[in-house]
């Protein structure tokens, strides 16, 4: 088990970034015990951090957040990819050299070969993961096909918090939680549904969350059938905020 936190502010607002970056993730030093890891970019105003339980390798090559061999993409990991061996011999043969024995490195290089789209789509495992794409400015969170690990997001006005566990997110102090009667009604109807606190969301089961500066979007990268049974229509709350998340969805972000 490891964990991650990250947030992406508006630039010229950073000052402090560092600060709420390393107490957010401090949070979750249960979750990783073997070590921690921090980047930044100031100027796109992004910050991830890792606490790490080493269990594939237990190198230093297996530090999170790691940076993909070309420079483009930053991840931040928590889970296990069952088939990255698999996938590392097919990328060798393409020519691609790692450095370590991860399978963090080789979803970076399945990314950087294959883009995430067509990456994700071939990994077999549990997992959640935060990837930054330097060249399109363009963040994206994504979980495992039943959400089995566990990604949070809020906002905190026009800044982006997100981590394995929602003490991360409290760790910024400009994040206020209010209970939202109408989601805890739904909640204690459909425990499975949502989240009870207000702007707090749960990345979607097989879905990656994508944010740009003018454009905040999800998209479903699985999807199974399962005939006969019900599927609830989105519920909305009085401000028009979408309150339930296993469904496809579309992200409507708080004024």
């Amino acid at each position: 088990m490891c964990g991650f936190a990250g947030l992406w502010m508006r630039t010229g607002s950073t000052r402090d970034a560092g600060a709420i970056l390393r107490r957010m993730t401090e949070c979750l030093r249960h979750r990783g015990p073997d070590d921690e890891g921090y980047w930044q970019d100031p100027e796109a105003g992004i910050g991830l951090g890792h606490r790490r339980l080493a269990i594939v390798d237990l190198s230093a090559e297996g530090h999170q957040p790691m940076i993909s061999s070309s420079g483009r993409y930053v991840i931040a990991f928590n889970g296990e990819v069952y088939n990255f061996a698999d996938l590392r011999a097919e990328l060798e043969s393409d020519g691609l050299a790692f450095r370590g024995h991860s399978d963090t490195e080789v979803m970076l290089g399945a990314i950087e070969r294959w883009g995430l789209c067509q990456a994700v789509q071939r990994f077999a495992g549990m997992f959640a993961f935060a990837l930054w794409d330097a060249t399109a400015r363009t963040l994206s969170l994504v979980r495992d096909r039943l959400g089995e690990k566990p990604l949070y997001y809020a906002w905190s006005g026009s800044t982006l918090l997100f981590g394995s566990e929602l003490k991360a997110l409290r760790a910024c102090a400009s994040w206020r939680v209010e209970i939202d009667r109408d989601v805890l009604a739904l909640f204690r109807s459909n425990p499975f549904a949502q989240t009870p606190p207000k702007l707090v969301r749960s990345v979607v089961w097989q879905y990656w969350f994508t944010d740009r500066a003018t454009k905040r979007a999800t998209g479903q990268w699985w999807r199974r059938e399962f005939r006969g049974l019900y599927a609830p229509p989105l519920e909305r709350t009085a401000g028009g905020r979408i309150i339930v998340s296993e469904w496809p969805q579309t992200f409507i972000p708080p004024p």
